[in-house]
């Protein structure tokens, strides 16, 4: 009998400083938000549209919302960790890079004018092309939209050669103005979208809030309107990607996506990759058979901080011949204060 593979957890290096635009999609840039002033939000404040032709839970999810913590660590609106230092807008990302290969167009939050954008910048992490050749060019490929009265949005790490915009064009909510890519100052596919008023960063999901101010219970409609409120509801912590595969995975695997599925032959390993994780969060994951027995399984220990994302898996090989025809399904839970505040299970039939 061969023996059962080994379960690993893997944390995530480095993302919490993934995305770090620029002021505007010139090459110019702004002071942090946390050390201005918010103006005051007017009614003539635009109600913006979610910004992304994908479903949020299934095809992608928020990674991270504006810091409001005045200092060097970090706070979203809800005053919990899922932002960085100096964070100055909102993160939407996609499941992976074979999701961003396939196309998912970035839309125009609301009526407006397009004031300035910058196309050309090459689709490269900067894992691989390190911060320094992004000096300047932190949004990357962007796409800043006027709305009047002093309002305005800013798209930022938009694919290169995908913007479908021009200056001085006239956009409604919904119009499509490129497509997420990994341009500028990122190491995975997503948009990140800035909200200002008179040149000055508000939060859309809590423009009354300063900077330097948040509310553990502000229910985050803001400026949204009721469907974009709903699609982006605050959660503390999502799984973004879960599936069976047939050899061990690594983060970078996980991300650049189509893992292989596997046969009746070949190992049979499940895998999550969950984001914005809190300390103390315990996971578990576990895989069950077609006779209702548990064939492998796994759990770490209390999380020592804070996760901007985290993988782990389980995985065991036929013991001998192939596995038994029928559905596996894995369960995968994380416990936070001794109670279920996520769980996912997912299937495959062999």
């Amino acid at each position: 009998m061969k023996p059962p593979l080994r379960f690993v957890a893997i944390a995530a290096a480095g993302l919490a400083a993934a995305c770090s635009p620029s002021g505007d999609s010139s090459a110019q840039s702004t002071a942090a938000p946390s050390a201005q002033t918010p103006a005051p939000v007017a009614d003539d404040a635009p109600r913006l549209s979610f910004p992304v032709a994908c479903t949020v839970g299934s095809t992608c999810e928020v990674q991270n919302y504006m810091d409001h913590d005045p200092g060097p660590g970090a706070q979203d609106y809800r005053c919990g960790a899922n932002t960085y230092d100096a964070h100055s807008g909102v993160d939407i990302r996609i499941l992976d890079m074979s999701a961003q290969a396939a196309g998912f167009e970035v839309l125009a939050a609301a009526p407006g004018r397009v004031a300035r954008l910058r196309d050309g910048v090459p689709d490269i992490s900067i894992r691989t092309r390190g911060p320094d050749a992004v000096s300047g060019q932190e949004c990357g490929n962007g796409v800043v939209v006027d709305h009047g009265n002093g309002w305005e949005t800013q798209y930022c790490h938009l694919a290169n050669g995908s913007l479908k915009v021009q200056v001085g064009d006239h956009v409604d909510a919904g119009t499509p103005i490129a497509r997420i890519g990994l341009s500028g100052q990122t190491e995975y596919p997503h948009v990140h979208v800035t909200v200002r008023k008179d040149g000055v960063v508000i939060d859309p999901f809590a423009p009354k809030l300063d900077a330097k101010t948040c509310d553990a219970s502000a229910p985050g409609e803001g400026l949204w309107t009721v469907d974009a409120a709903k699609a982006l509801a605050y959660r503390a912590g999502v799984v973004l990607n879960a599936g069976f595969t047939s050899a061990p995975v690594t983060m970078a695997s996980i991300e650049a996506g189509g893992l292989a599925r596997p046969t009746n032959g070949t190992p049979l390993i499940a895998y999550v990759r969950a984001i914005n994780l809190r300390g103390g969060d315990v996971q578990e994951l576990a895989i069950v058979g077609p006779d209702g027995k548990t064939i492998a399984s796994g759990a770490q220990p209390p999380l020592d901080r804070s996760k901007a994302q985290y993988m782990m898996f389980v995985g065991k090989r036929p013991s001998s011949g192939d596995w038994p025809a029928g559905r596996y399904t894995a369960t995968y839970q994380v416990k936070r204060d001794a109670k279920v505040v996520i769980s996912k299970s997912f299937s495959i039939d062999l």
